[in-house]
Protein backbone atom coordinates (compact mmCIF):
# COMPACT_ATOMS: atom_id res chain seq x y z
CA UNK A 1 0.00 0.00 0.00
CA UNK A 2 1.55 3.28 -1.13
CA UNK A 3 0.36 5.78 1.75
CA UNK A 4 -0.18 9.03 -0.45
CA UNK A 5 -1.31 6.86 -3.38
CA UNK A 6 -5.07 8.23 -5.13
CA UNK A 7 -4.55 6.64 -8.68
CA UNK A 8 -8.22 5.60 -9.63
CA UNK A 9 -9.55 7.08 -6.44
CA UNK A 10 -12.76 9.13 -7.55
CA UNK A 11 -13.31 12.74 -5.59
CA UNK A 12 -16.17 14.94 -5.34
CA UNK A 13 -15.08 18.87 -4.87
CA UNK A 14 -18.27 21.11 -4.18
CA UNK A 15 -17.10 24.87 -4.89
CA UNK A 16 -14.44 22.92 -6.41
CA UNK A 17 -14.04 25.50 -9.35
CA UNK A 18 -11.95 28.22 -7.04
CA UNK A 19 -10.13 29.17 -4.41
CA UNK A 20 -9.66 26.23 -1.43
CA UNK A 21 -11.74 24.16 -3.59
CA UNK A 22 -9.72 24.27 -6.65
CA UNK A 23 -6.57 24.11 -3.87
CA UNK A 24 -7.94 20.85 -2.89
CA UNK A 25 -9.21 19.31 -6.13
CA UNK A 26 -5.76 19.96 -7.52
CA UNK A 27 -3.95 18.09 -5.04
CA UNK A 28 -6.09 15.05 -5.15
CA UNK A 29 -5.55 15.54 -8.80
CA UNK A 30 -1.54 15.78 -8.54
CA UNK A 31 -2.16 12.59 -6.39
CA UNK A 32 -4.25 10.50 -9.20
CA UNK A 33 -7.95 11.10 -8.17
CA UNK A 34 -10.03 11.96 -11.15
CA UNK A 35 -12.20 14.63 -9.71
CA UNK A 36 -16.08 15.99 -9.78
CA UNK A 37 -15.85 19.54 -9.72
CA UNK A 38 -19.38 20.78 -7.99
CA UNK A 39 -20.64 24.26 -8.66
CA UNK A 40 -23.24 26.44 -9.97
CA UNK A 41 -20.96 28.81 -12.09
CA UNK A 42 -20.44 26.57 -15.31
CA UNK A 43 -17.67 28.70 -17.07
CA UNK A 44 -15.39 28.78 -13.82
CA UNK A 45 -16.17 24.86 -13.10
CA UNK A 46 -15.41 24.56 -17.46
CA UNK A 47 -12.08 26.37 -16.45
CA UNK A 48 -11.19 24.37 -13.33
CA UNK A 49 -11.57 21.36 -14.97
CA UNK A 50 -9.35 22.00 -17.88
CA UNK A 51 -6.59 23.47 -15.70
CA UNK A 52 -7.56 19.69 -12.96
CA UNK A 53 -6.94 17.58 -16.67
CA UNK A 54 -3.77 19.16 -16.72
CA UNK A 55 -2.35 16.81 -14.12
CA UNK A 56 -3.37 13.48 -16.26
CA UNK A 57 -6.36 12.93 -14.78
CA UNK A 58 -10.54 12.41 -15.70
CA UNK A 59 -12.06 15.67 -14.58
CA UNK A 60 -15.79 16.64 -15.00
CA UNK A 61 -17.89 19.87 -14.10
CA UNK A 62 -21.54 18.74 -12.57
CA UNK A 63 -23.81 22.21 -11.94
CA UNK A 64 -25.47 21.45 -8.57
CA UNK A 65 -27.50 23.83 -6.02
CA UNK A 66 -25.96 21.47 -3.06
CA UNK A 67 -28.62 23.23 -0.70
CA UNK A 68 -30.89 20.93 -2.76
CA UNK A 69 -31.18 17.18 -1.54
CA UNK A 70 -32.67 16.22 -5.10
CA UNK A 71 -29.84 17.98 -7.03
CA UNK A 72 -27.58 16.41 -4.99
CA UNK A 73 -28.56 13.18 -5.11
CA UNK A 74 -28.61 13.18 -9.03
CA UNK A 75 -24.89 14.39 -8.84
CA UNK A 76 -23.88 11.21 -7.06
CA UNK A 77 -25.81 9.04 -9.24
CA UNK A 78 -24.29 10.89 -11.93
CA UNK A 79 -20.70 10.97 -10.48
CA UNK A 80 -21.29 6.96 -10.00
CA UNK A 81 -22.06 6.38 -13.87
CA UNK A 82 -19.37 8.41 -15.17
CA UNK A 83 -16.17 7.15 -12.96
CA UNK A 84 -18.11 3.92 -11.57
CA UNK A 85 -17.48 4.97 -8.12
CA UNK A 86 -16.96 7.59 -5.64
CA UNK A 87 -14.35 7.77 -3.01
CA UNK A 88 -13.85 10.65 -1.43
CA UNK A 89 -16.36 13.81 -0.99
CA UNK A 90 -14.92 17.31 0.19
CA UNK A 91 -17.77 19.83 1.41
CA UNK A 92 -16.09 23.10 0.56
CA UNK A 93 -18.78 25.19 -0.60
CA UNK A 94 -19.72 28.29 1.09
CA UNK A 95 -20.71 31.68 1.60
CA UNK A 96 -21.03 34.72 4.03
CA UNK A 97 -22.68 37.71 4.45
CA UNK A 98 -20.73 40.15 6.96
CA UNK A 99 -23.36 41.76 9.03
CA UNK A 100 -23.58 42.44 12.20
CA UNK A 101 -26.13 40.32 14.41
CA UNK A 102 -28.37 42.92 14.98
CA UNK A 103 -28.64 43.77 11.25
CA UNK A 104 -29.13 40.24 9.90
CA UNK A 105 -32.41 39.06 8.25
CA UNK A 106 -33.58 35.47 9.17
CA UNK A 107 -33.60 34.82 5.49
CA UNK A 108 -29.81 35.61 5.54
CA UNK A 109 -29.06 33.39 8.11
CA UNK A 110 -30.63 30.40 6.82
CA UNK A 111 -28.94 31.01 3.57
CA UNK A 112 -25.37 30.99 5.23
CA UNK A 113 -26.60 27.79 7.29
CA UNK A 114 -27.94 25.96 4.61
CA UNK A 115 -24.90 26.53 1.77
CA UNK A 116 -22.04 26.53 4.60
CA UNK A 117 -23.50 23.50 6.67
CA UNK A 118 -26.72 21.91 5.73
CA UNK A 119 -25.03 20.76 2.61
CA UNK A 120 -22.49 18.98 4.35
CA UNK A 121 -24.74 16.75 5.73
CA UNK A 122 -27.04 16.16 3.00
CA UNK A 123 -23.85 15.48 0.35
CA UNK A 124 -22.09 13.36 3.09
CA UNK A 125 -25.07 11.64 3.86
CA UNK A 126 -26.06 11.30 -0.12
CA UNK A 127 -22.09 9.70 -0.56
CA UNK A 128 -22.33 7.32 2.42
CA UNK A 129 -24.35 4.27 0.70
CA UNK A 130 -21.68 4.44 -1.94
CA UNK A 131 -18.65 4.73 0.60
CA UNK A 132 -20.12 1.39 2.66
CA UNK A 133 -20.95 -0.06 -0.37
CA UNK A 134 -17.15 -0.11 -1.01
CA UNK A 135 -16.10 -0.65 2.29
CA UNK A 136 -14.10 2.85 2.98
CA UNK A 137 -14.33 6.26 2.20
CA UNK A 138 -12.83 10.11 3.25
CA UNK A 139 -15.06 13.36 3.98
CA UNK A 140 -12.92 16.31 4.39
CA UNK A 141 -15.21 19.73 5.56
CA UNK A 142 -14.36 22.42 5.18
CA UNK A 143 -14.36 24.51 8.40
CA UNK A 144 -13.02 28.04 9.92
CA UNK A 145 -10.71 29.35 11.85
CA UNK A 146 -14.39 31.35 13.31
CA UNK A 147 -15.19 27.88 14.96
CA UNK A 148 -12.75 28.83 17.05
CA UNK A 149 -12.69 32.63 17.59
CA UNK A 150 -15.94 34.91 17.22
CA UNK A 151 -16.16 38.46 15.48
CA UNK A 152 -19.04 40.75 15.11
CA UNK A 153 -19.47 40.50 11.70
CA UNK A 154 -19.78 36.92 11.21
CA UNK A 155 -22.68 35.37 13.57
CA UNK A 156 -23.80 33.08 10.89
CA UNK A 157 -21.02 32.27 9.08
CA UNK A 158 -19.12 31.05 12.29
CA UNK A 159 -22.31 29.13 13.49
CA UNK A 160 -22.53 27.18 10.18
CA UNK A 161 -18.51 27.06 10.66
CA UNK A 162 -18.73 26.15 14.36
CA UNK A 163 -21.58 23.34 13.51
CA UNK A 164 -19.38 22.13 10.74
CA UNK A 165 -16.77 20.50 13.46
CA UNK A 166 -19.56 19.21 15.26
CA UNK A 167 -21.29 18.08 12.20
CA UNK A 168 -17.46 16.21 11.56
CA UNK A 169 -17.46 14.39 15.12
CA UNK A 170 -20.85 13.10 14.72
CA UNK A 171 -20.65 11.44 11.20
CA UNK A 172 -16.87 10.36 12.31
CA UNK A 173 -18.32 8.31 15.06
CA UNK A 174 -21.30 7.06 13.09
CA UNK A 175 -19.84 5.87 10.05
CA UNK A 176 -15.97 4.72 11.48
CA UNK A 177 -17.56 0.83 11.85
CA UNK A 178 -17.40 1.19 7.79
CA UNK A 179 -14.14 2.68 7.66
CA UNK A 180 -15.07 5.96 6.48
CA UNK A 181 -12.70 8.74 8.01
CA UNK A 182 -14.46 12.47 8.72
CA UNK A 183 -12.34 15.35 9.36
CA UNK A 184 -12.26 19.22 9.38
CA UNK A 185 -9.85 21.77 8.61
CA UNK A 186 -10.30 25.12 9.52
CA UNK A 187 -8.48 27.56 6.90
CA UNK A 188 -7.04 30.75 8.54
CA UNK A 189 -6.62 34.24 6.71
CA UNK A 190 -6.31 32.64 3.11
CA UNK A 191 -5.95 35.06 -0.13
CA UNK A 192 -9.29 34.12 -1.64
CA UNK A 193 -11.86 36.04 -3.83
CA UNK A 194 -14.24 35.91 -0.38
CA UNK A 195 -11.07 37.42 1.82
CA UNK A 196 -10.22 39.70 -0.98
CA UNK A 197 -13.50 41.19 -0.34
CA UNK A 198 -13.33 41.51 3.64
CA UNK A 199 -10.32 43.26 3.54
CA UNK A 200 -11.49 45.92 1.03
CA UNK A 201 -14.30 45.70 3.85
CA UNK A 202 -12.91 45.58 7.17
CA UNK A 203 -9.97 48.77 7.25
CA UNK A 204 -6.46 47.30 8.92
CA UNK A 205 -7.58 43.91 8.24
CA UNK A 206 -4.66 43.15 6.09
CA UNK A 207 -1.97 44.35 8.81
CA UNK A 208 -3.84 42.85 11.68
CA UNK A 209 -3.37 39.55 9.99
CA UNK A 210 0.40 39.61 8.94
CA UNK A 211 1.20 40.72 12.26
CA UNK A 212 -0.38 38.21 14.31
CA UNK A 213 0.35 35.12 12.07
CA UNK A 214 3.76 33.78 13.00
CA UNK A 215 4.19 32.45 8.99
CA UNK A 216 3.84 36.29 8.06
CA UNK A 217 1.83 35.85 5.42
CA UNK A 218 -1.39 35.04 3.63
CA UNK A 219 -2.35 31.48 2.91
CA UNK A 220 -2.29 30.49 -0.17
CA UNK A 221 -4.51 28.03 -1.92
CA UNK A 222 -1.39 25.73 -2.37
CA UNK A 223 -1.13 25.25 0.87
CA UNK A 224 -3.99 22.98 0.74
CA UNK A 225 -2.97 20.38 -1.95
CA UNK A 226 -1.09 18.15 0.67
CA UNK A 227 -3.60 18.56 3.61
CA UNK A 228 -6.04 16.54 0.88
CA UNK A 229 -3.57 14.35 -0.19
CA UNK A 230 -2.88 13.25 3.22
CA UNK A 231 -6.85 13.31 4.61
CA UNK A 232 -8.04 11.45 1.33
CA UNK A 233 -5.27 9.10 1.35
CA UNK A 234 -4.20 5.56 3.37
CA UNK A 235 -1.94 7.94 5.47
CA UNK A 236 -5.08 8.67 7.37
CA UNK A 237 -6.85 5.91 7.88
CA UNK A 238 -6.44 5.77 11.98
CA UNK A 239 -7.16 9.69 11.69
CA UNK A 240 -10.51 10.85 12.18
CA UNK A 241 -13.15 12.96 13.85
CA UNK A 242 -10.20 16.26 13.99
CA UNK A 243 -9.76 19.76 13.25
CA UNK A 244 -6.89 20.65 11.77
CA UNK A 245 -6.08 24.38 11.41
CA UNK A 246 -4.13 25.55 8.31
CA UNK A 247 -3.25 28.91 9.59
CA UNK A 248 0.44 29.80 9.62
CA UNK A 249 0.40 29.57 13.23
CA UNK A 250 -2.77 32.28 13.85
CA UNK A 251 -4.50 30.24 16.28
CA UNK A 252 -1.85 29.87 18.77
CA UNK A 253 -0.50 33.09 18.76
CA UNK A 254 -0.25 34.74 22.08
Amino acid sequence: MKLFELAGKVAVVTGGNGGIGFGMAEGLAQAGANIAVVGRNRDKSAAAVHKLEQHGVQAVSIETDVTDEVQISTMVDEVVDTFGRLDILVNNAGTNIRKRPEDLSAAEWHQVLDTNLTSAFLCSKACYPQFKEAGAGKVLNNGSMMSIFGAPWTPAYAASKGGMVQLTKALATAWAADNVQVNCFLPGWIDTDLTRRARRDVPGLHERVLERTPAGRWGDIADFQGLAVFLASPASNFVTGTAIPVDGGFSVMG
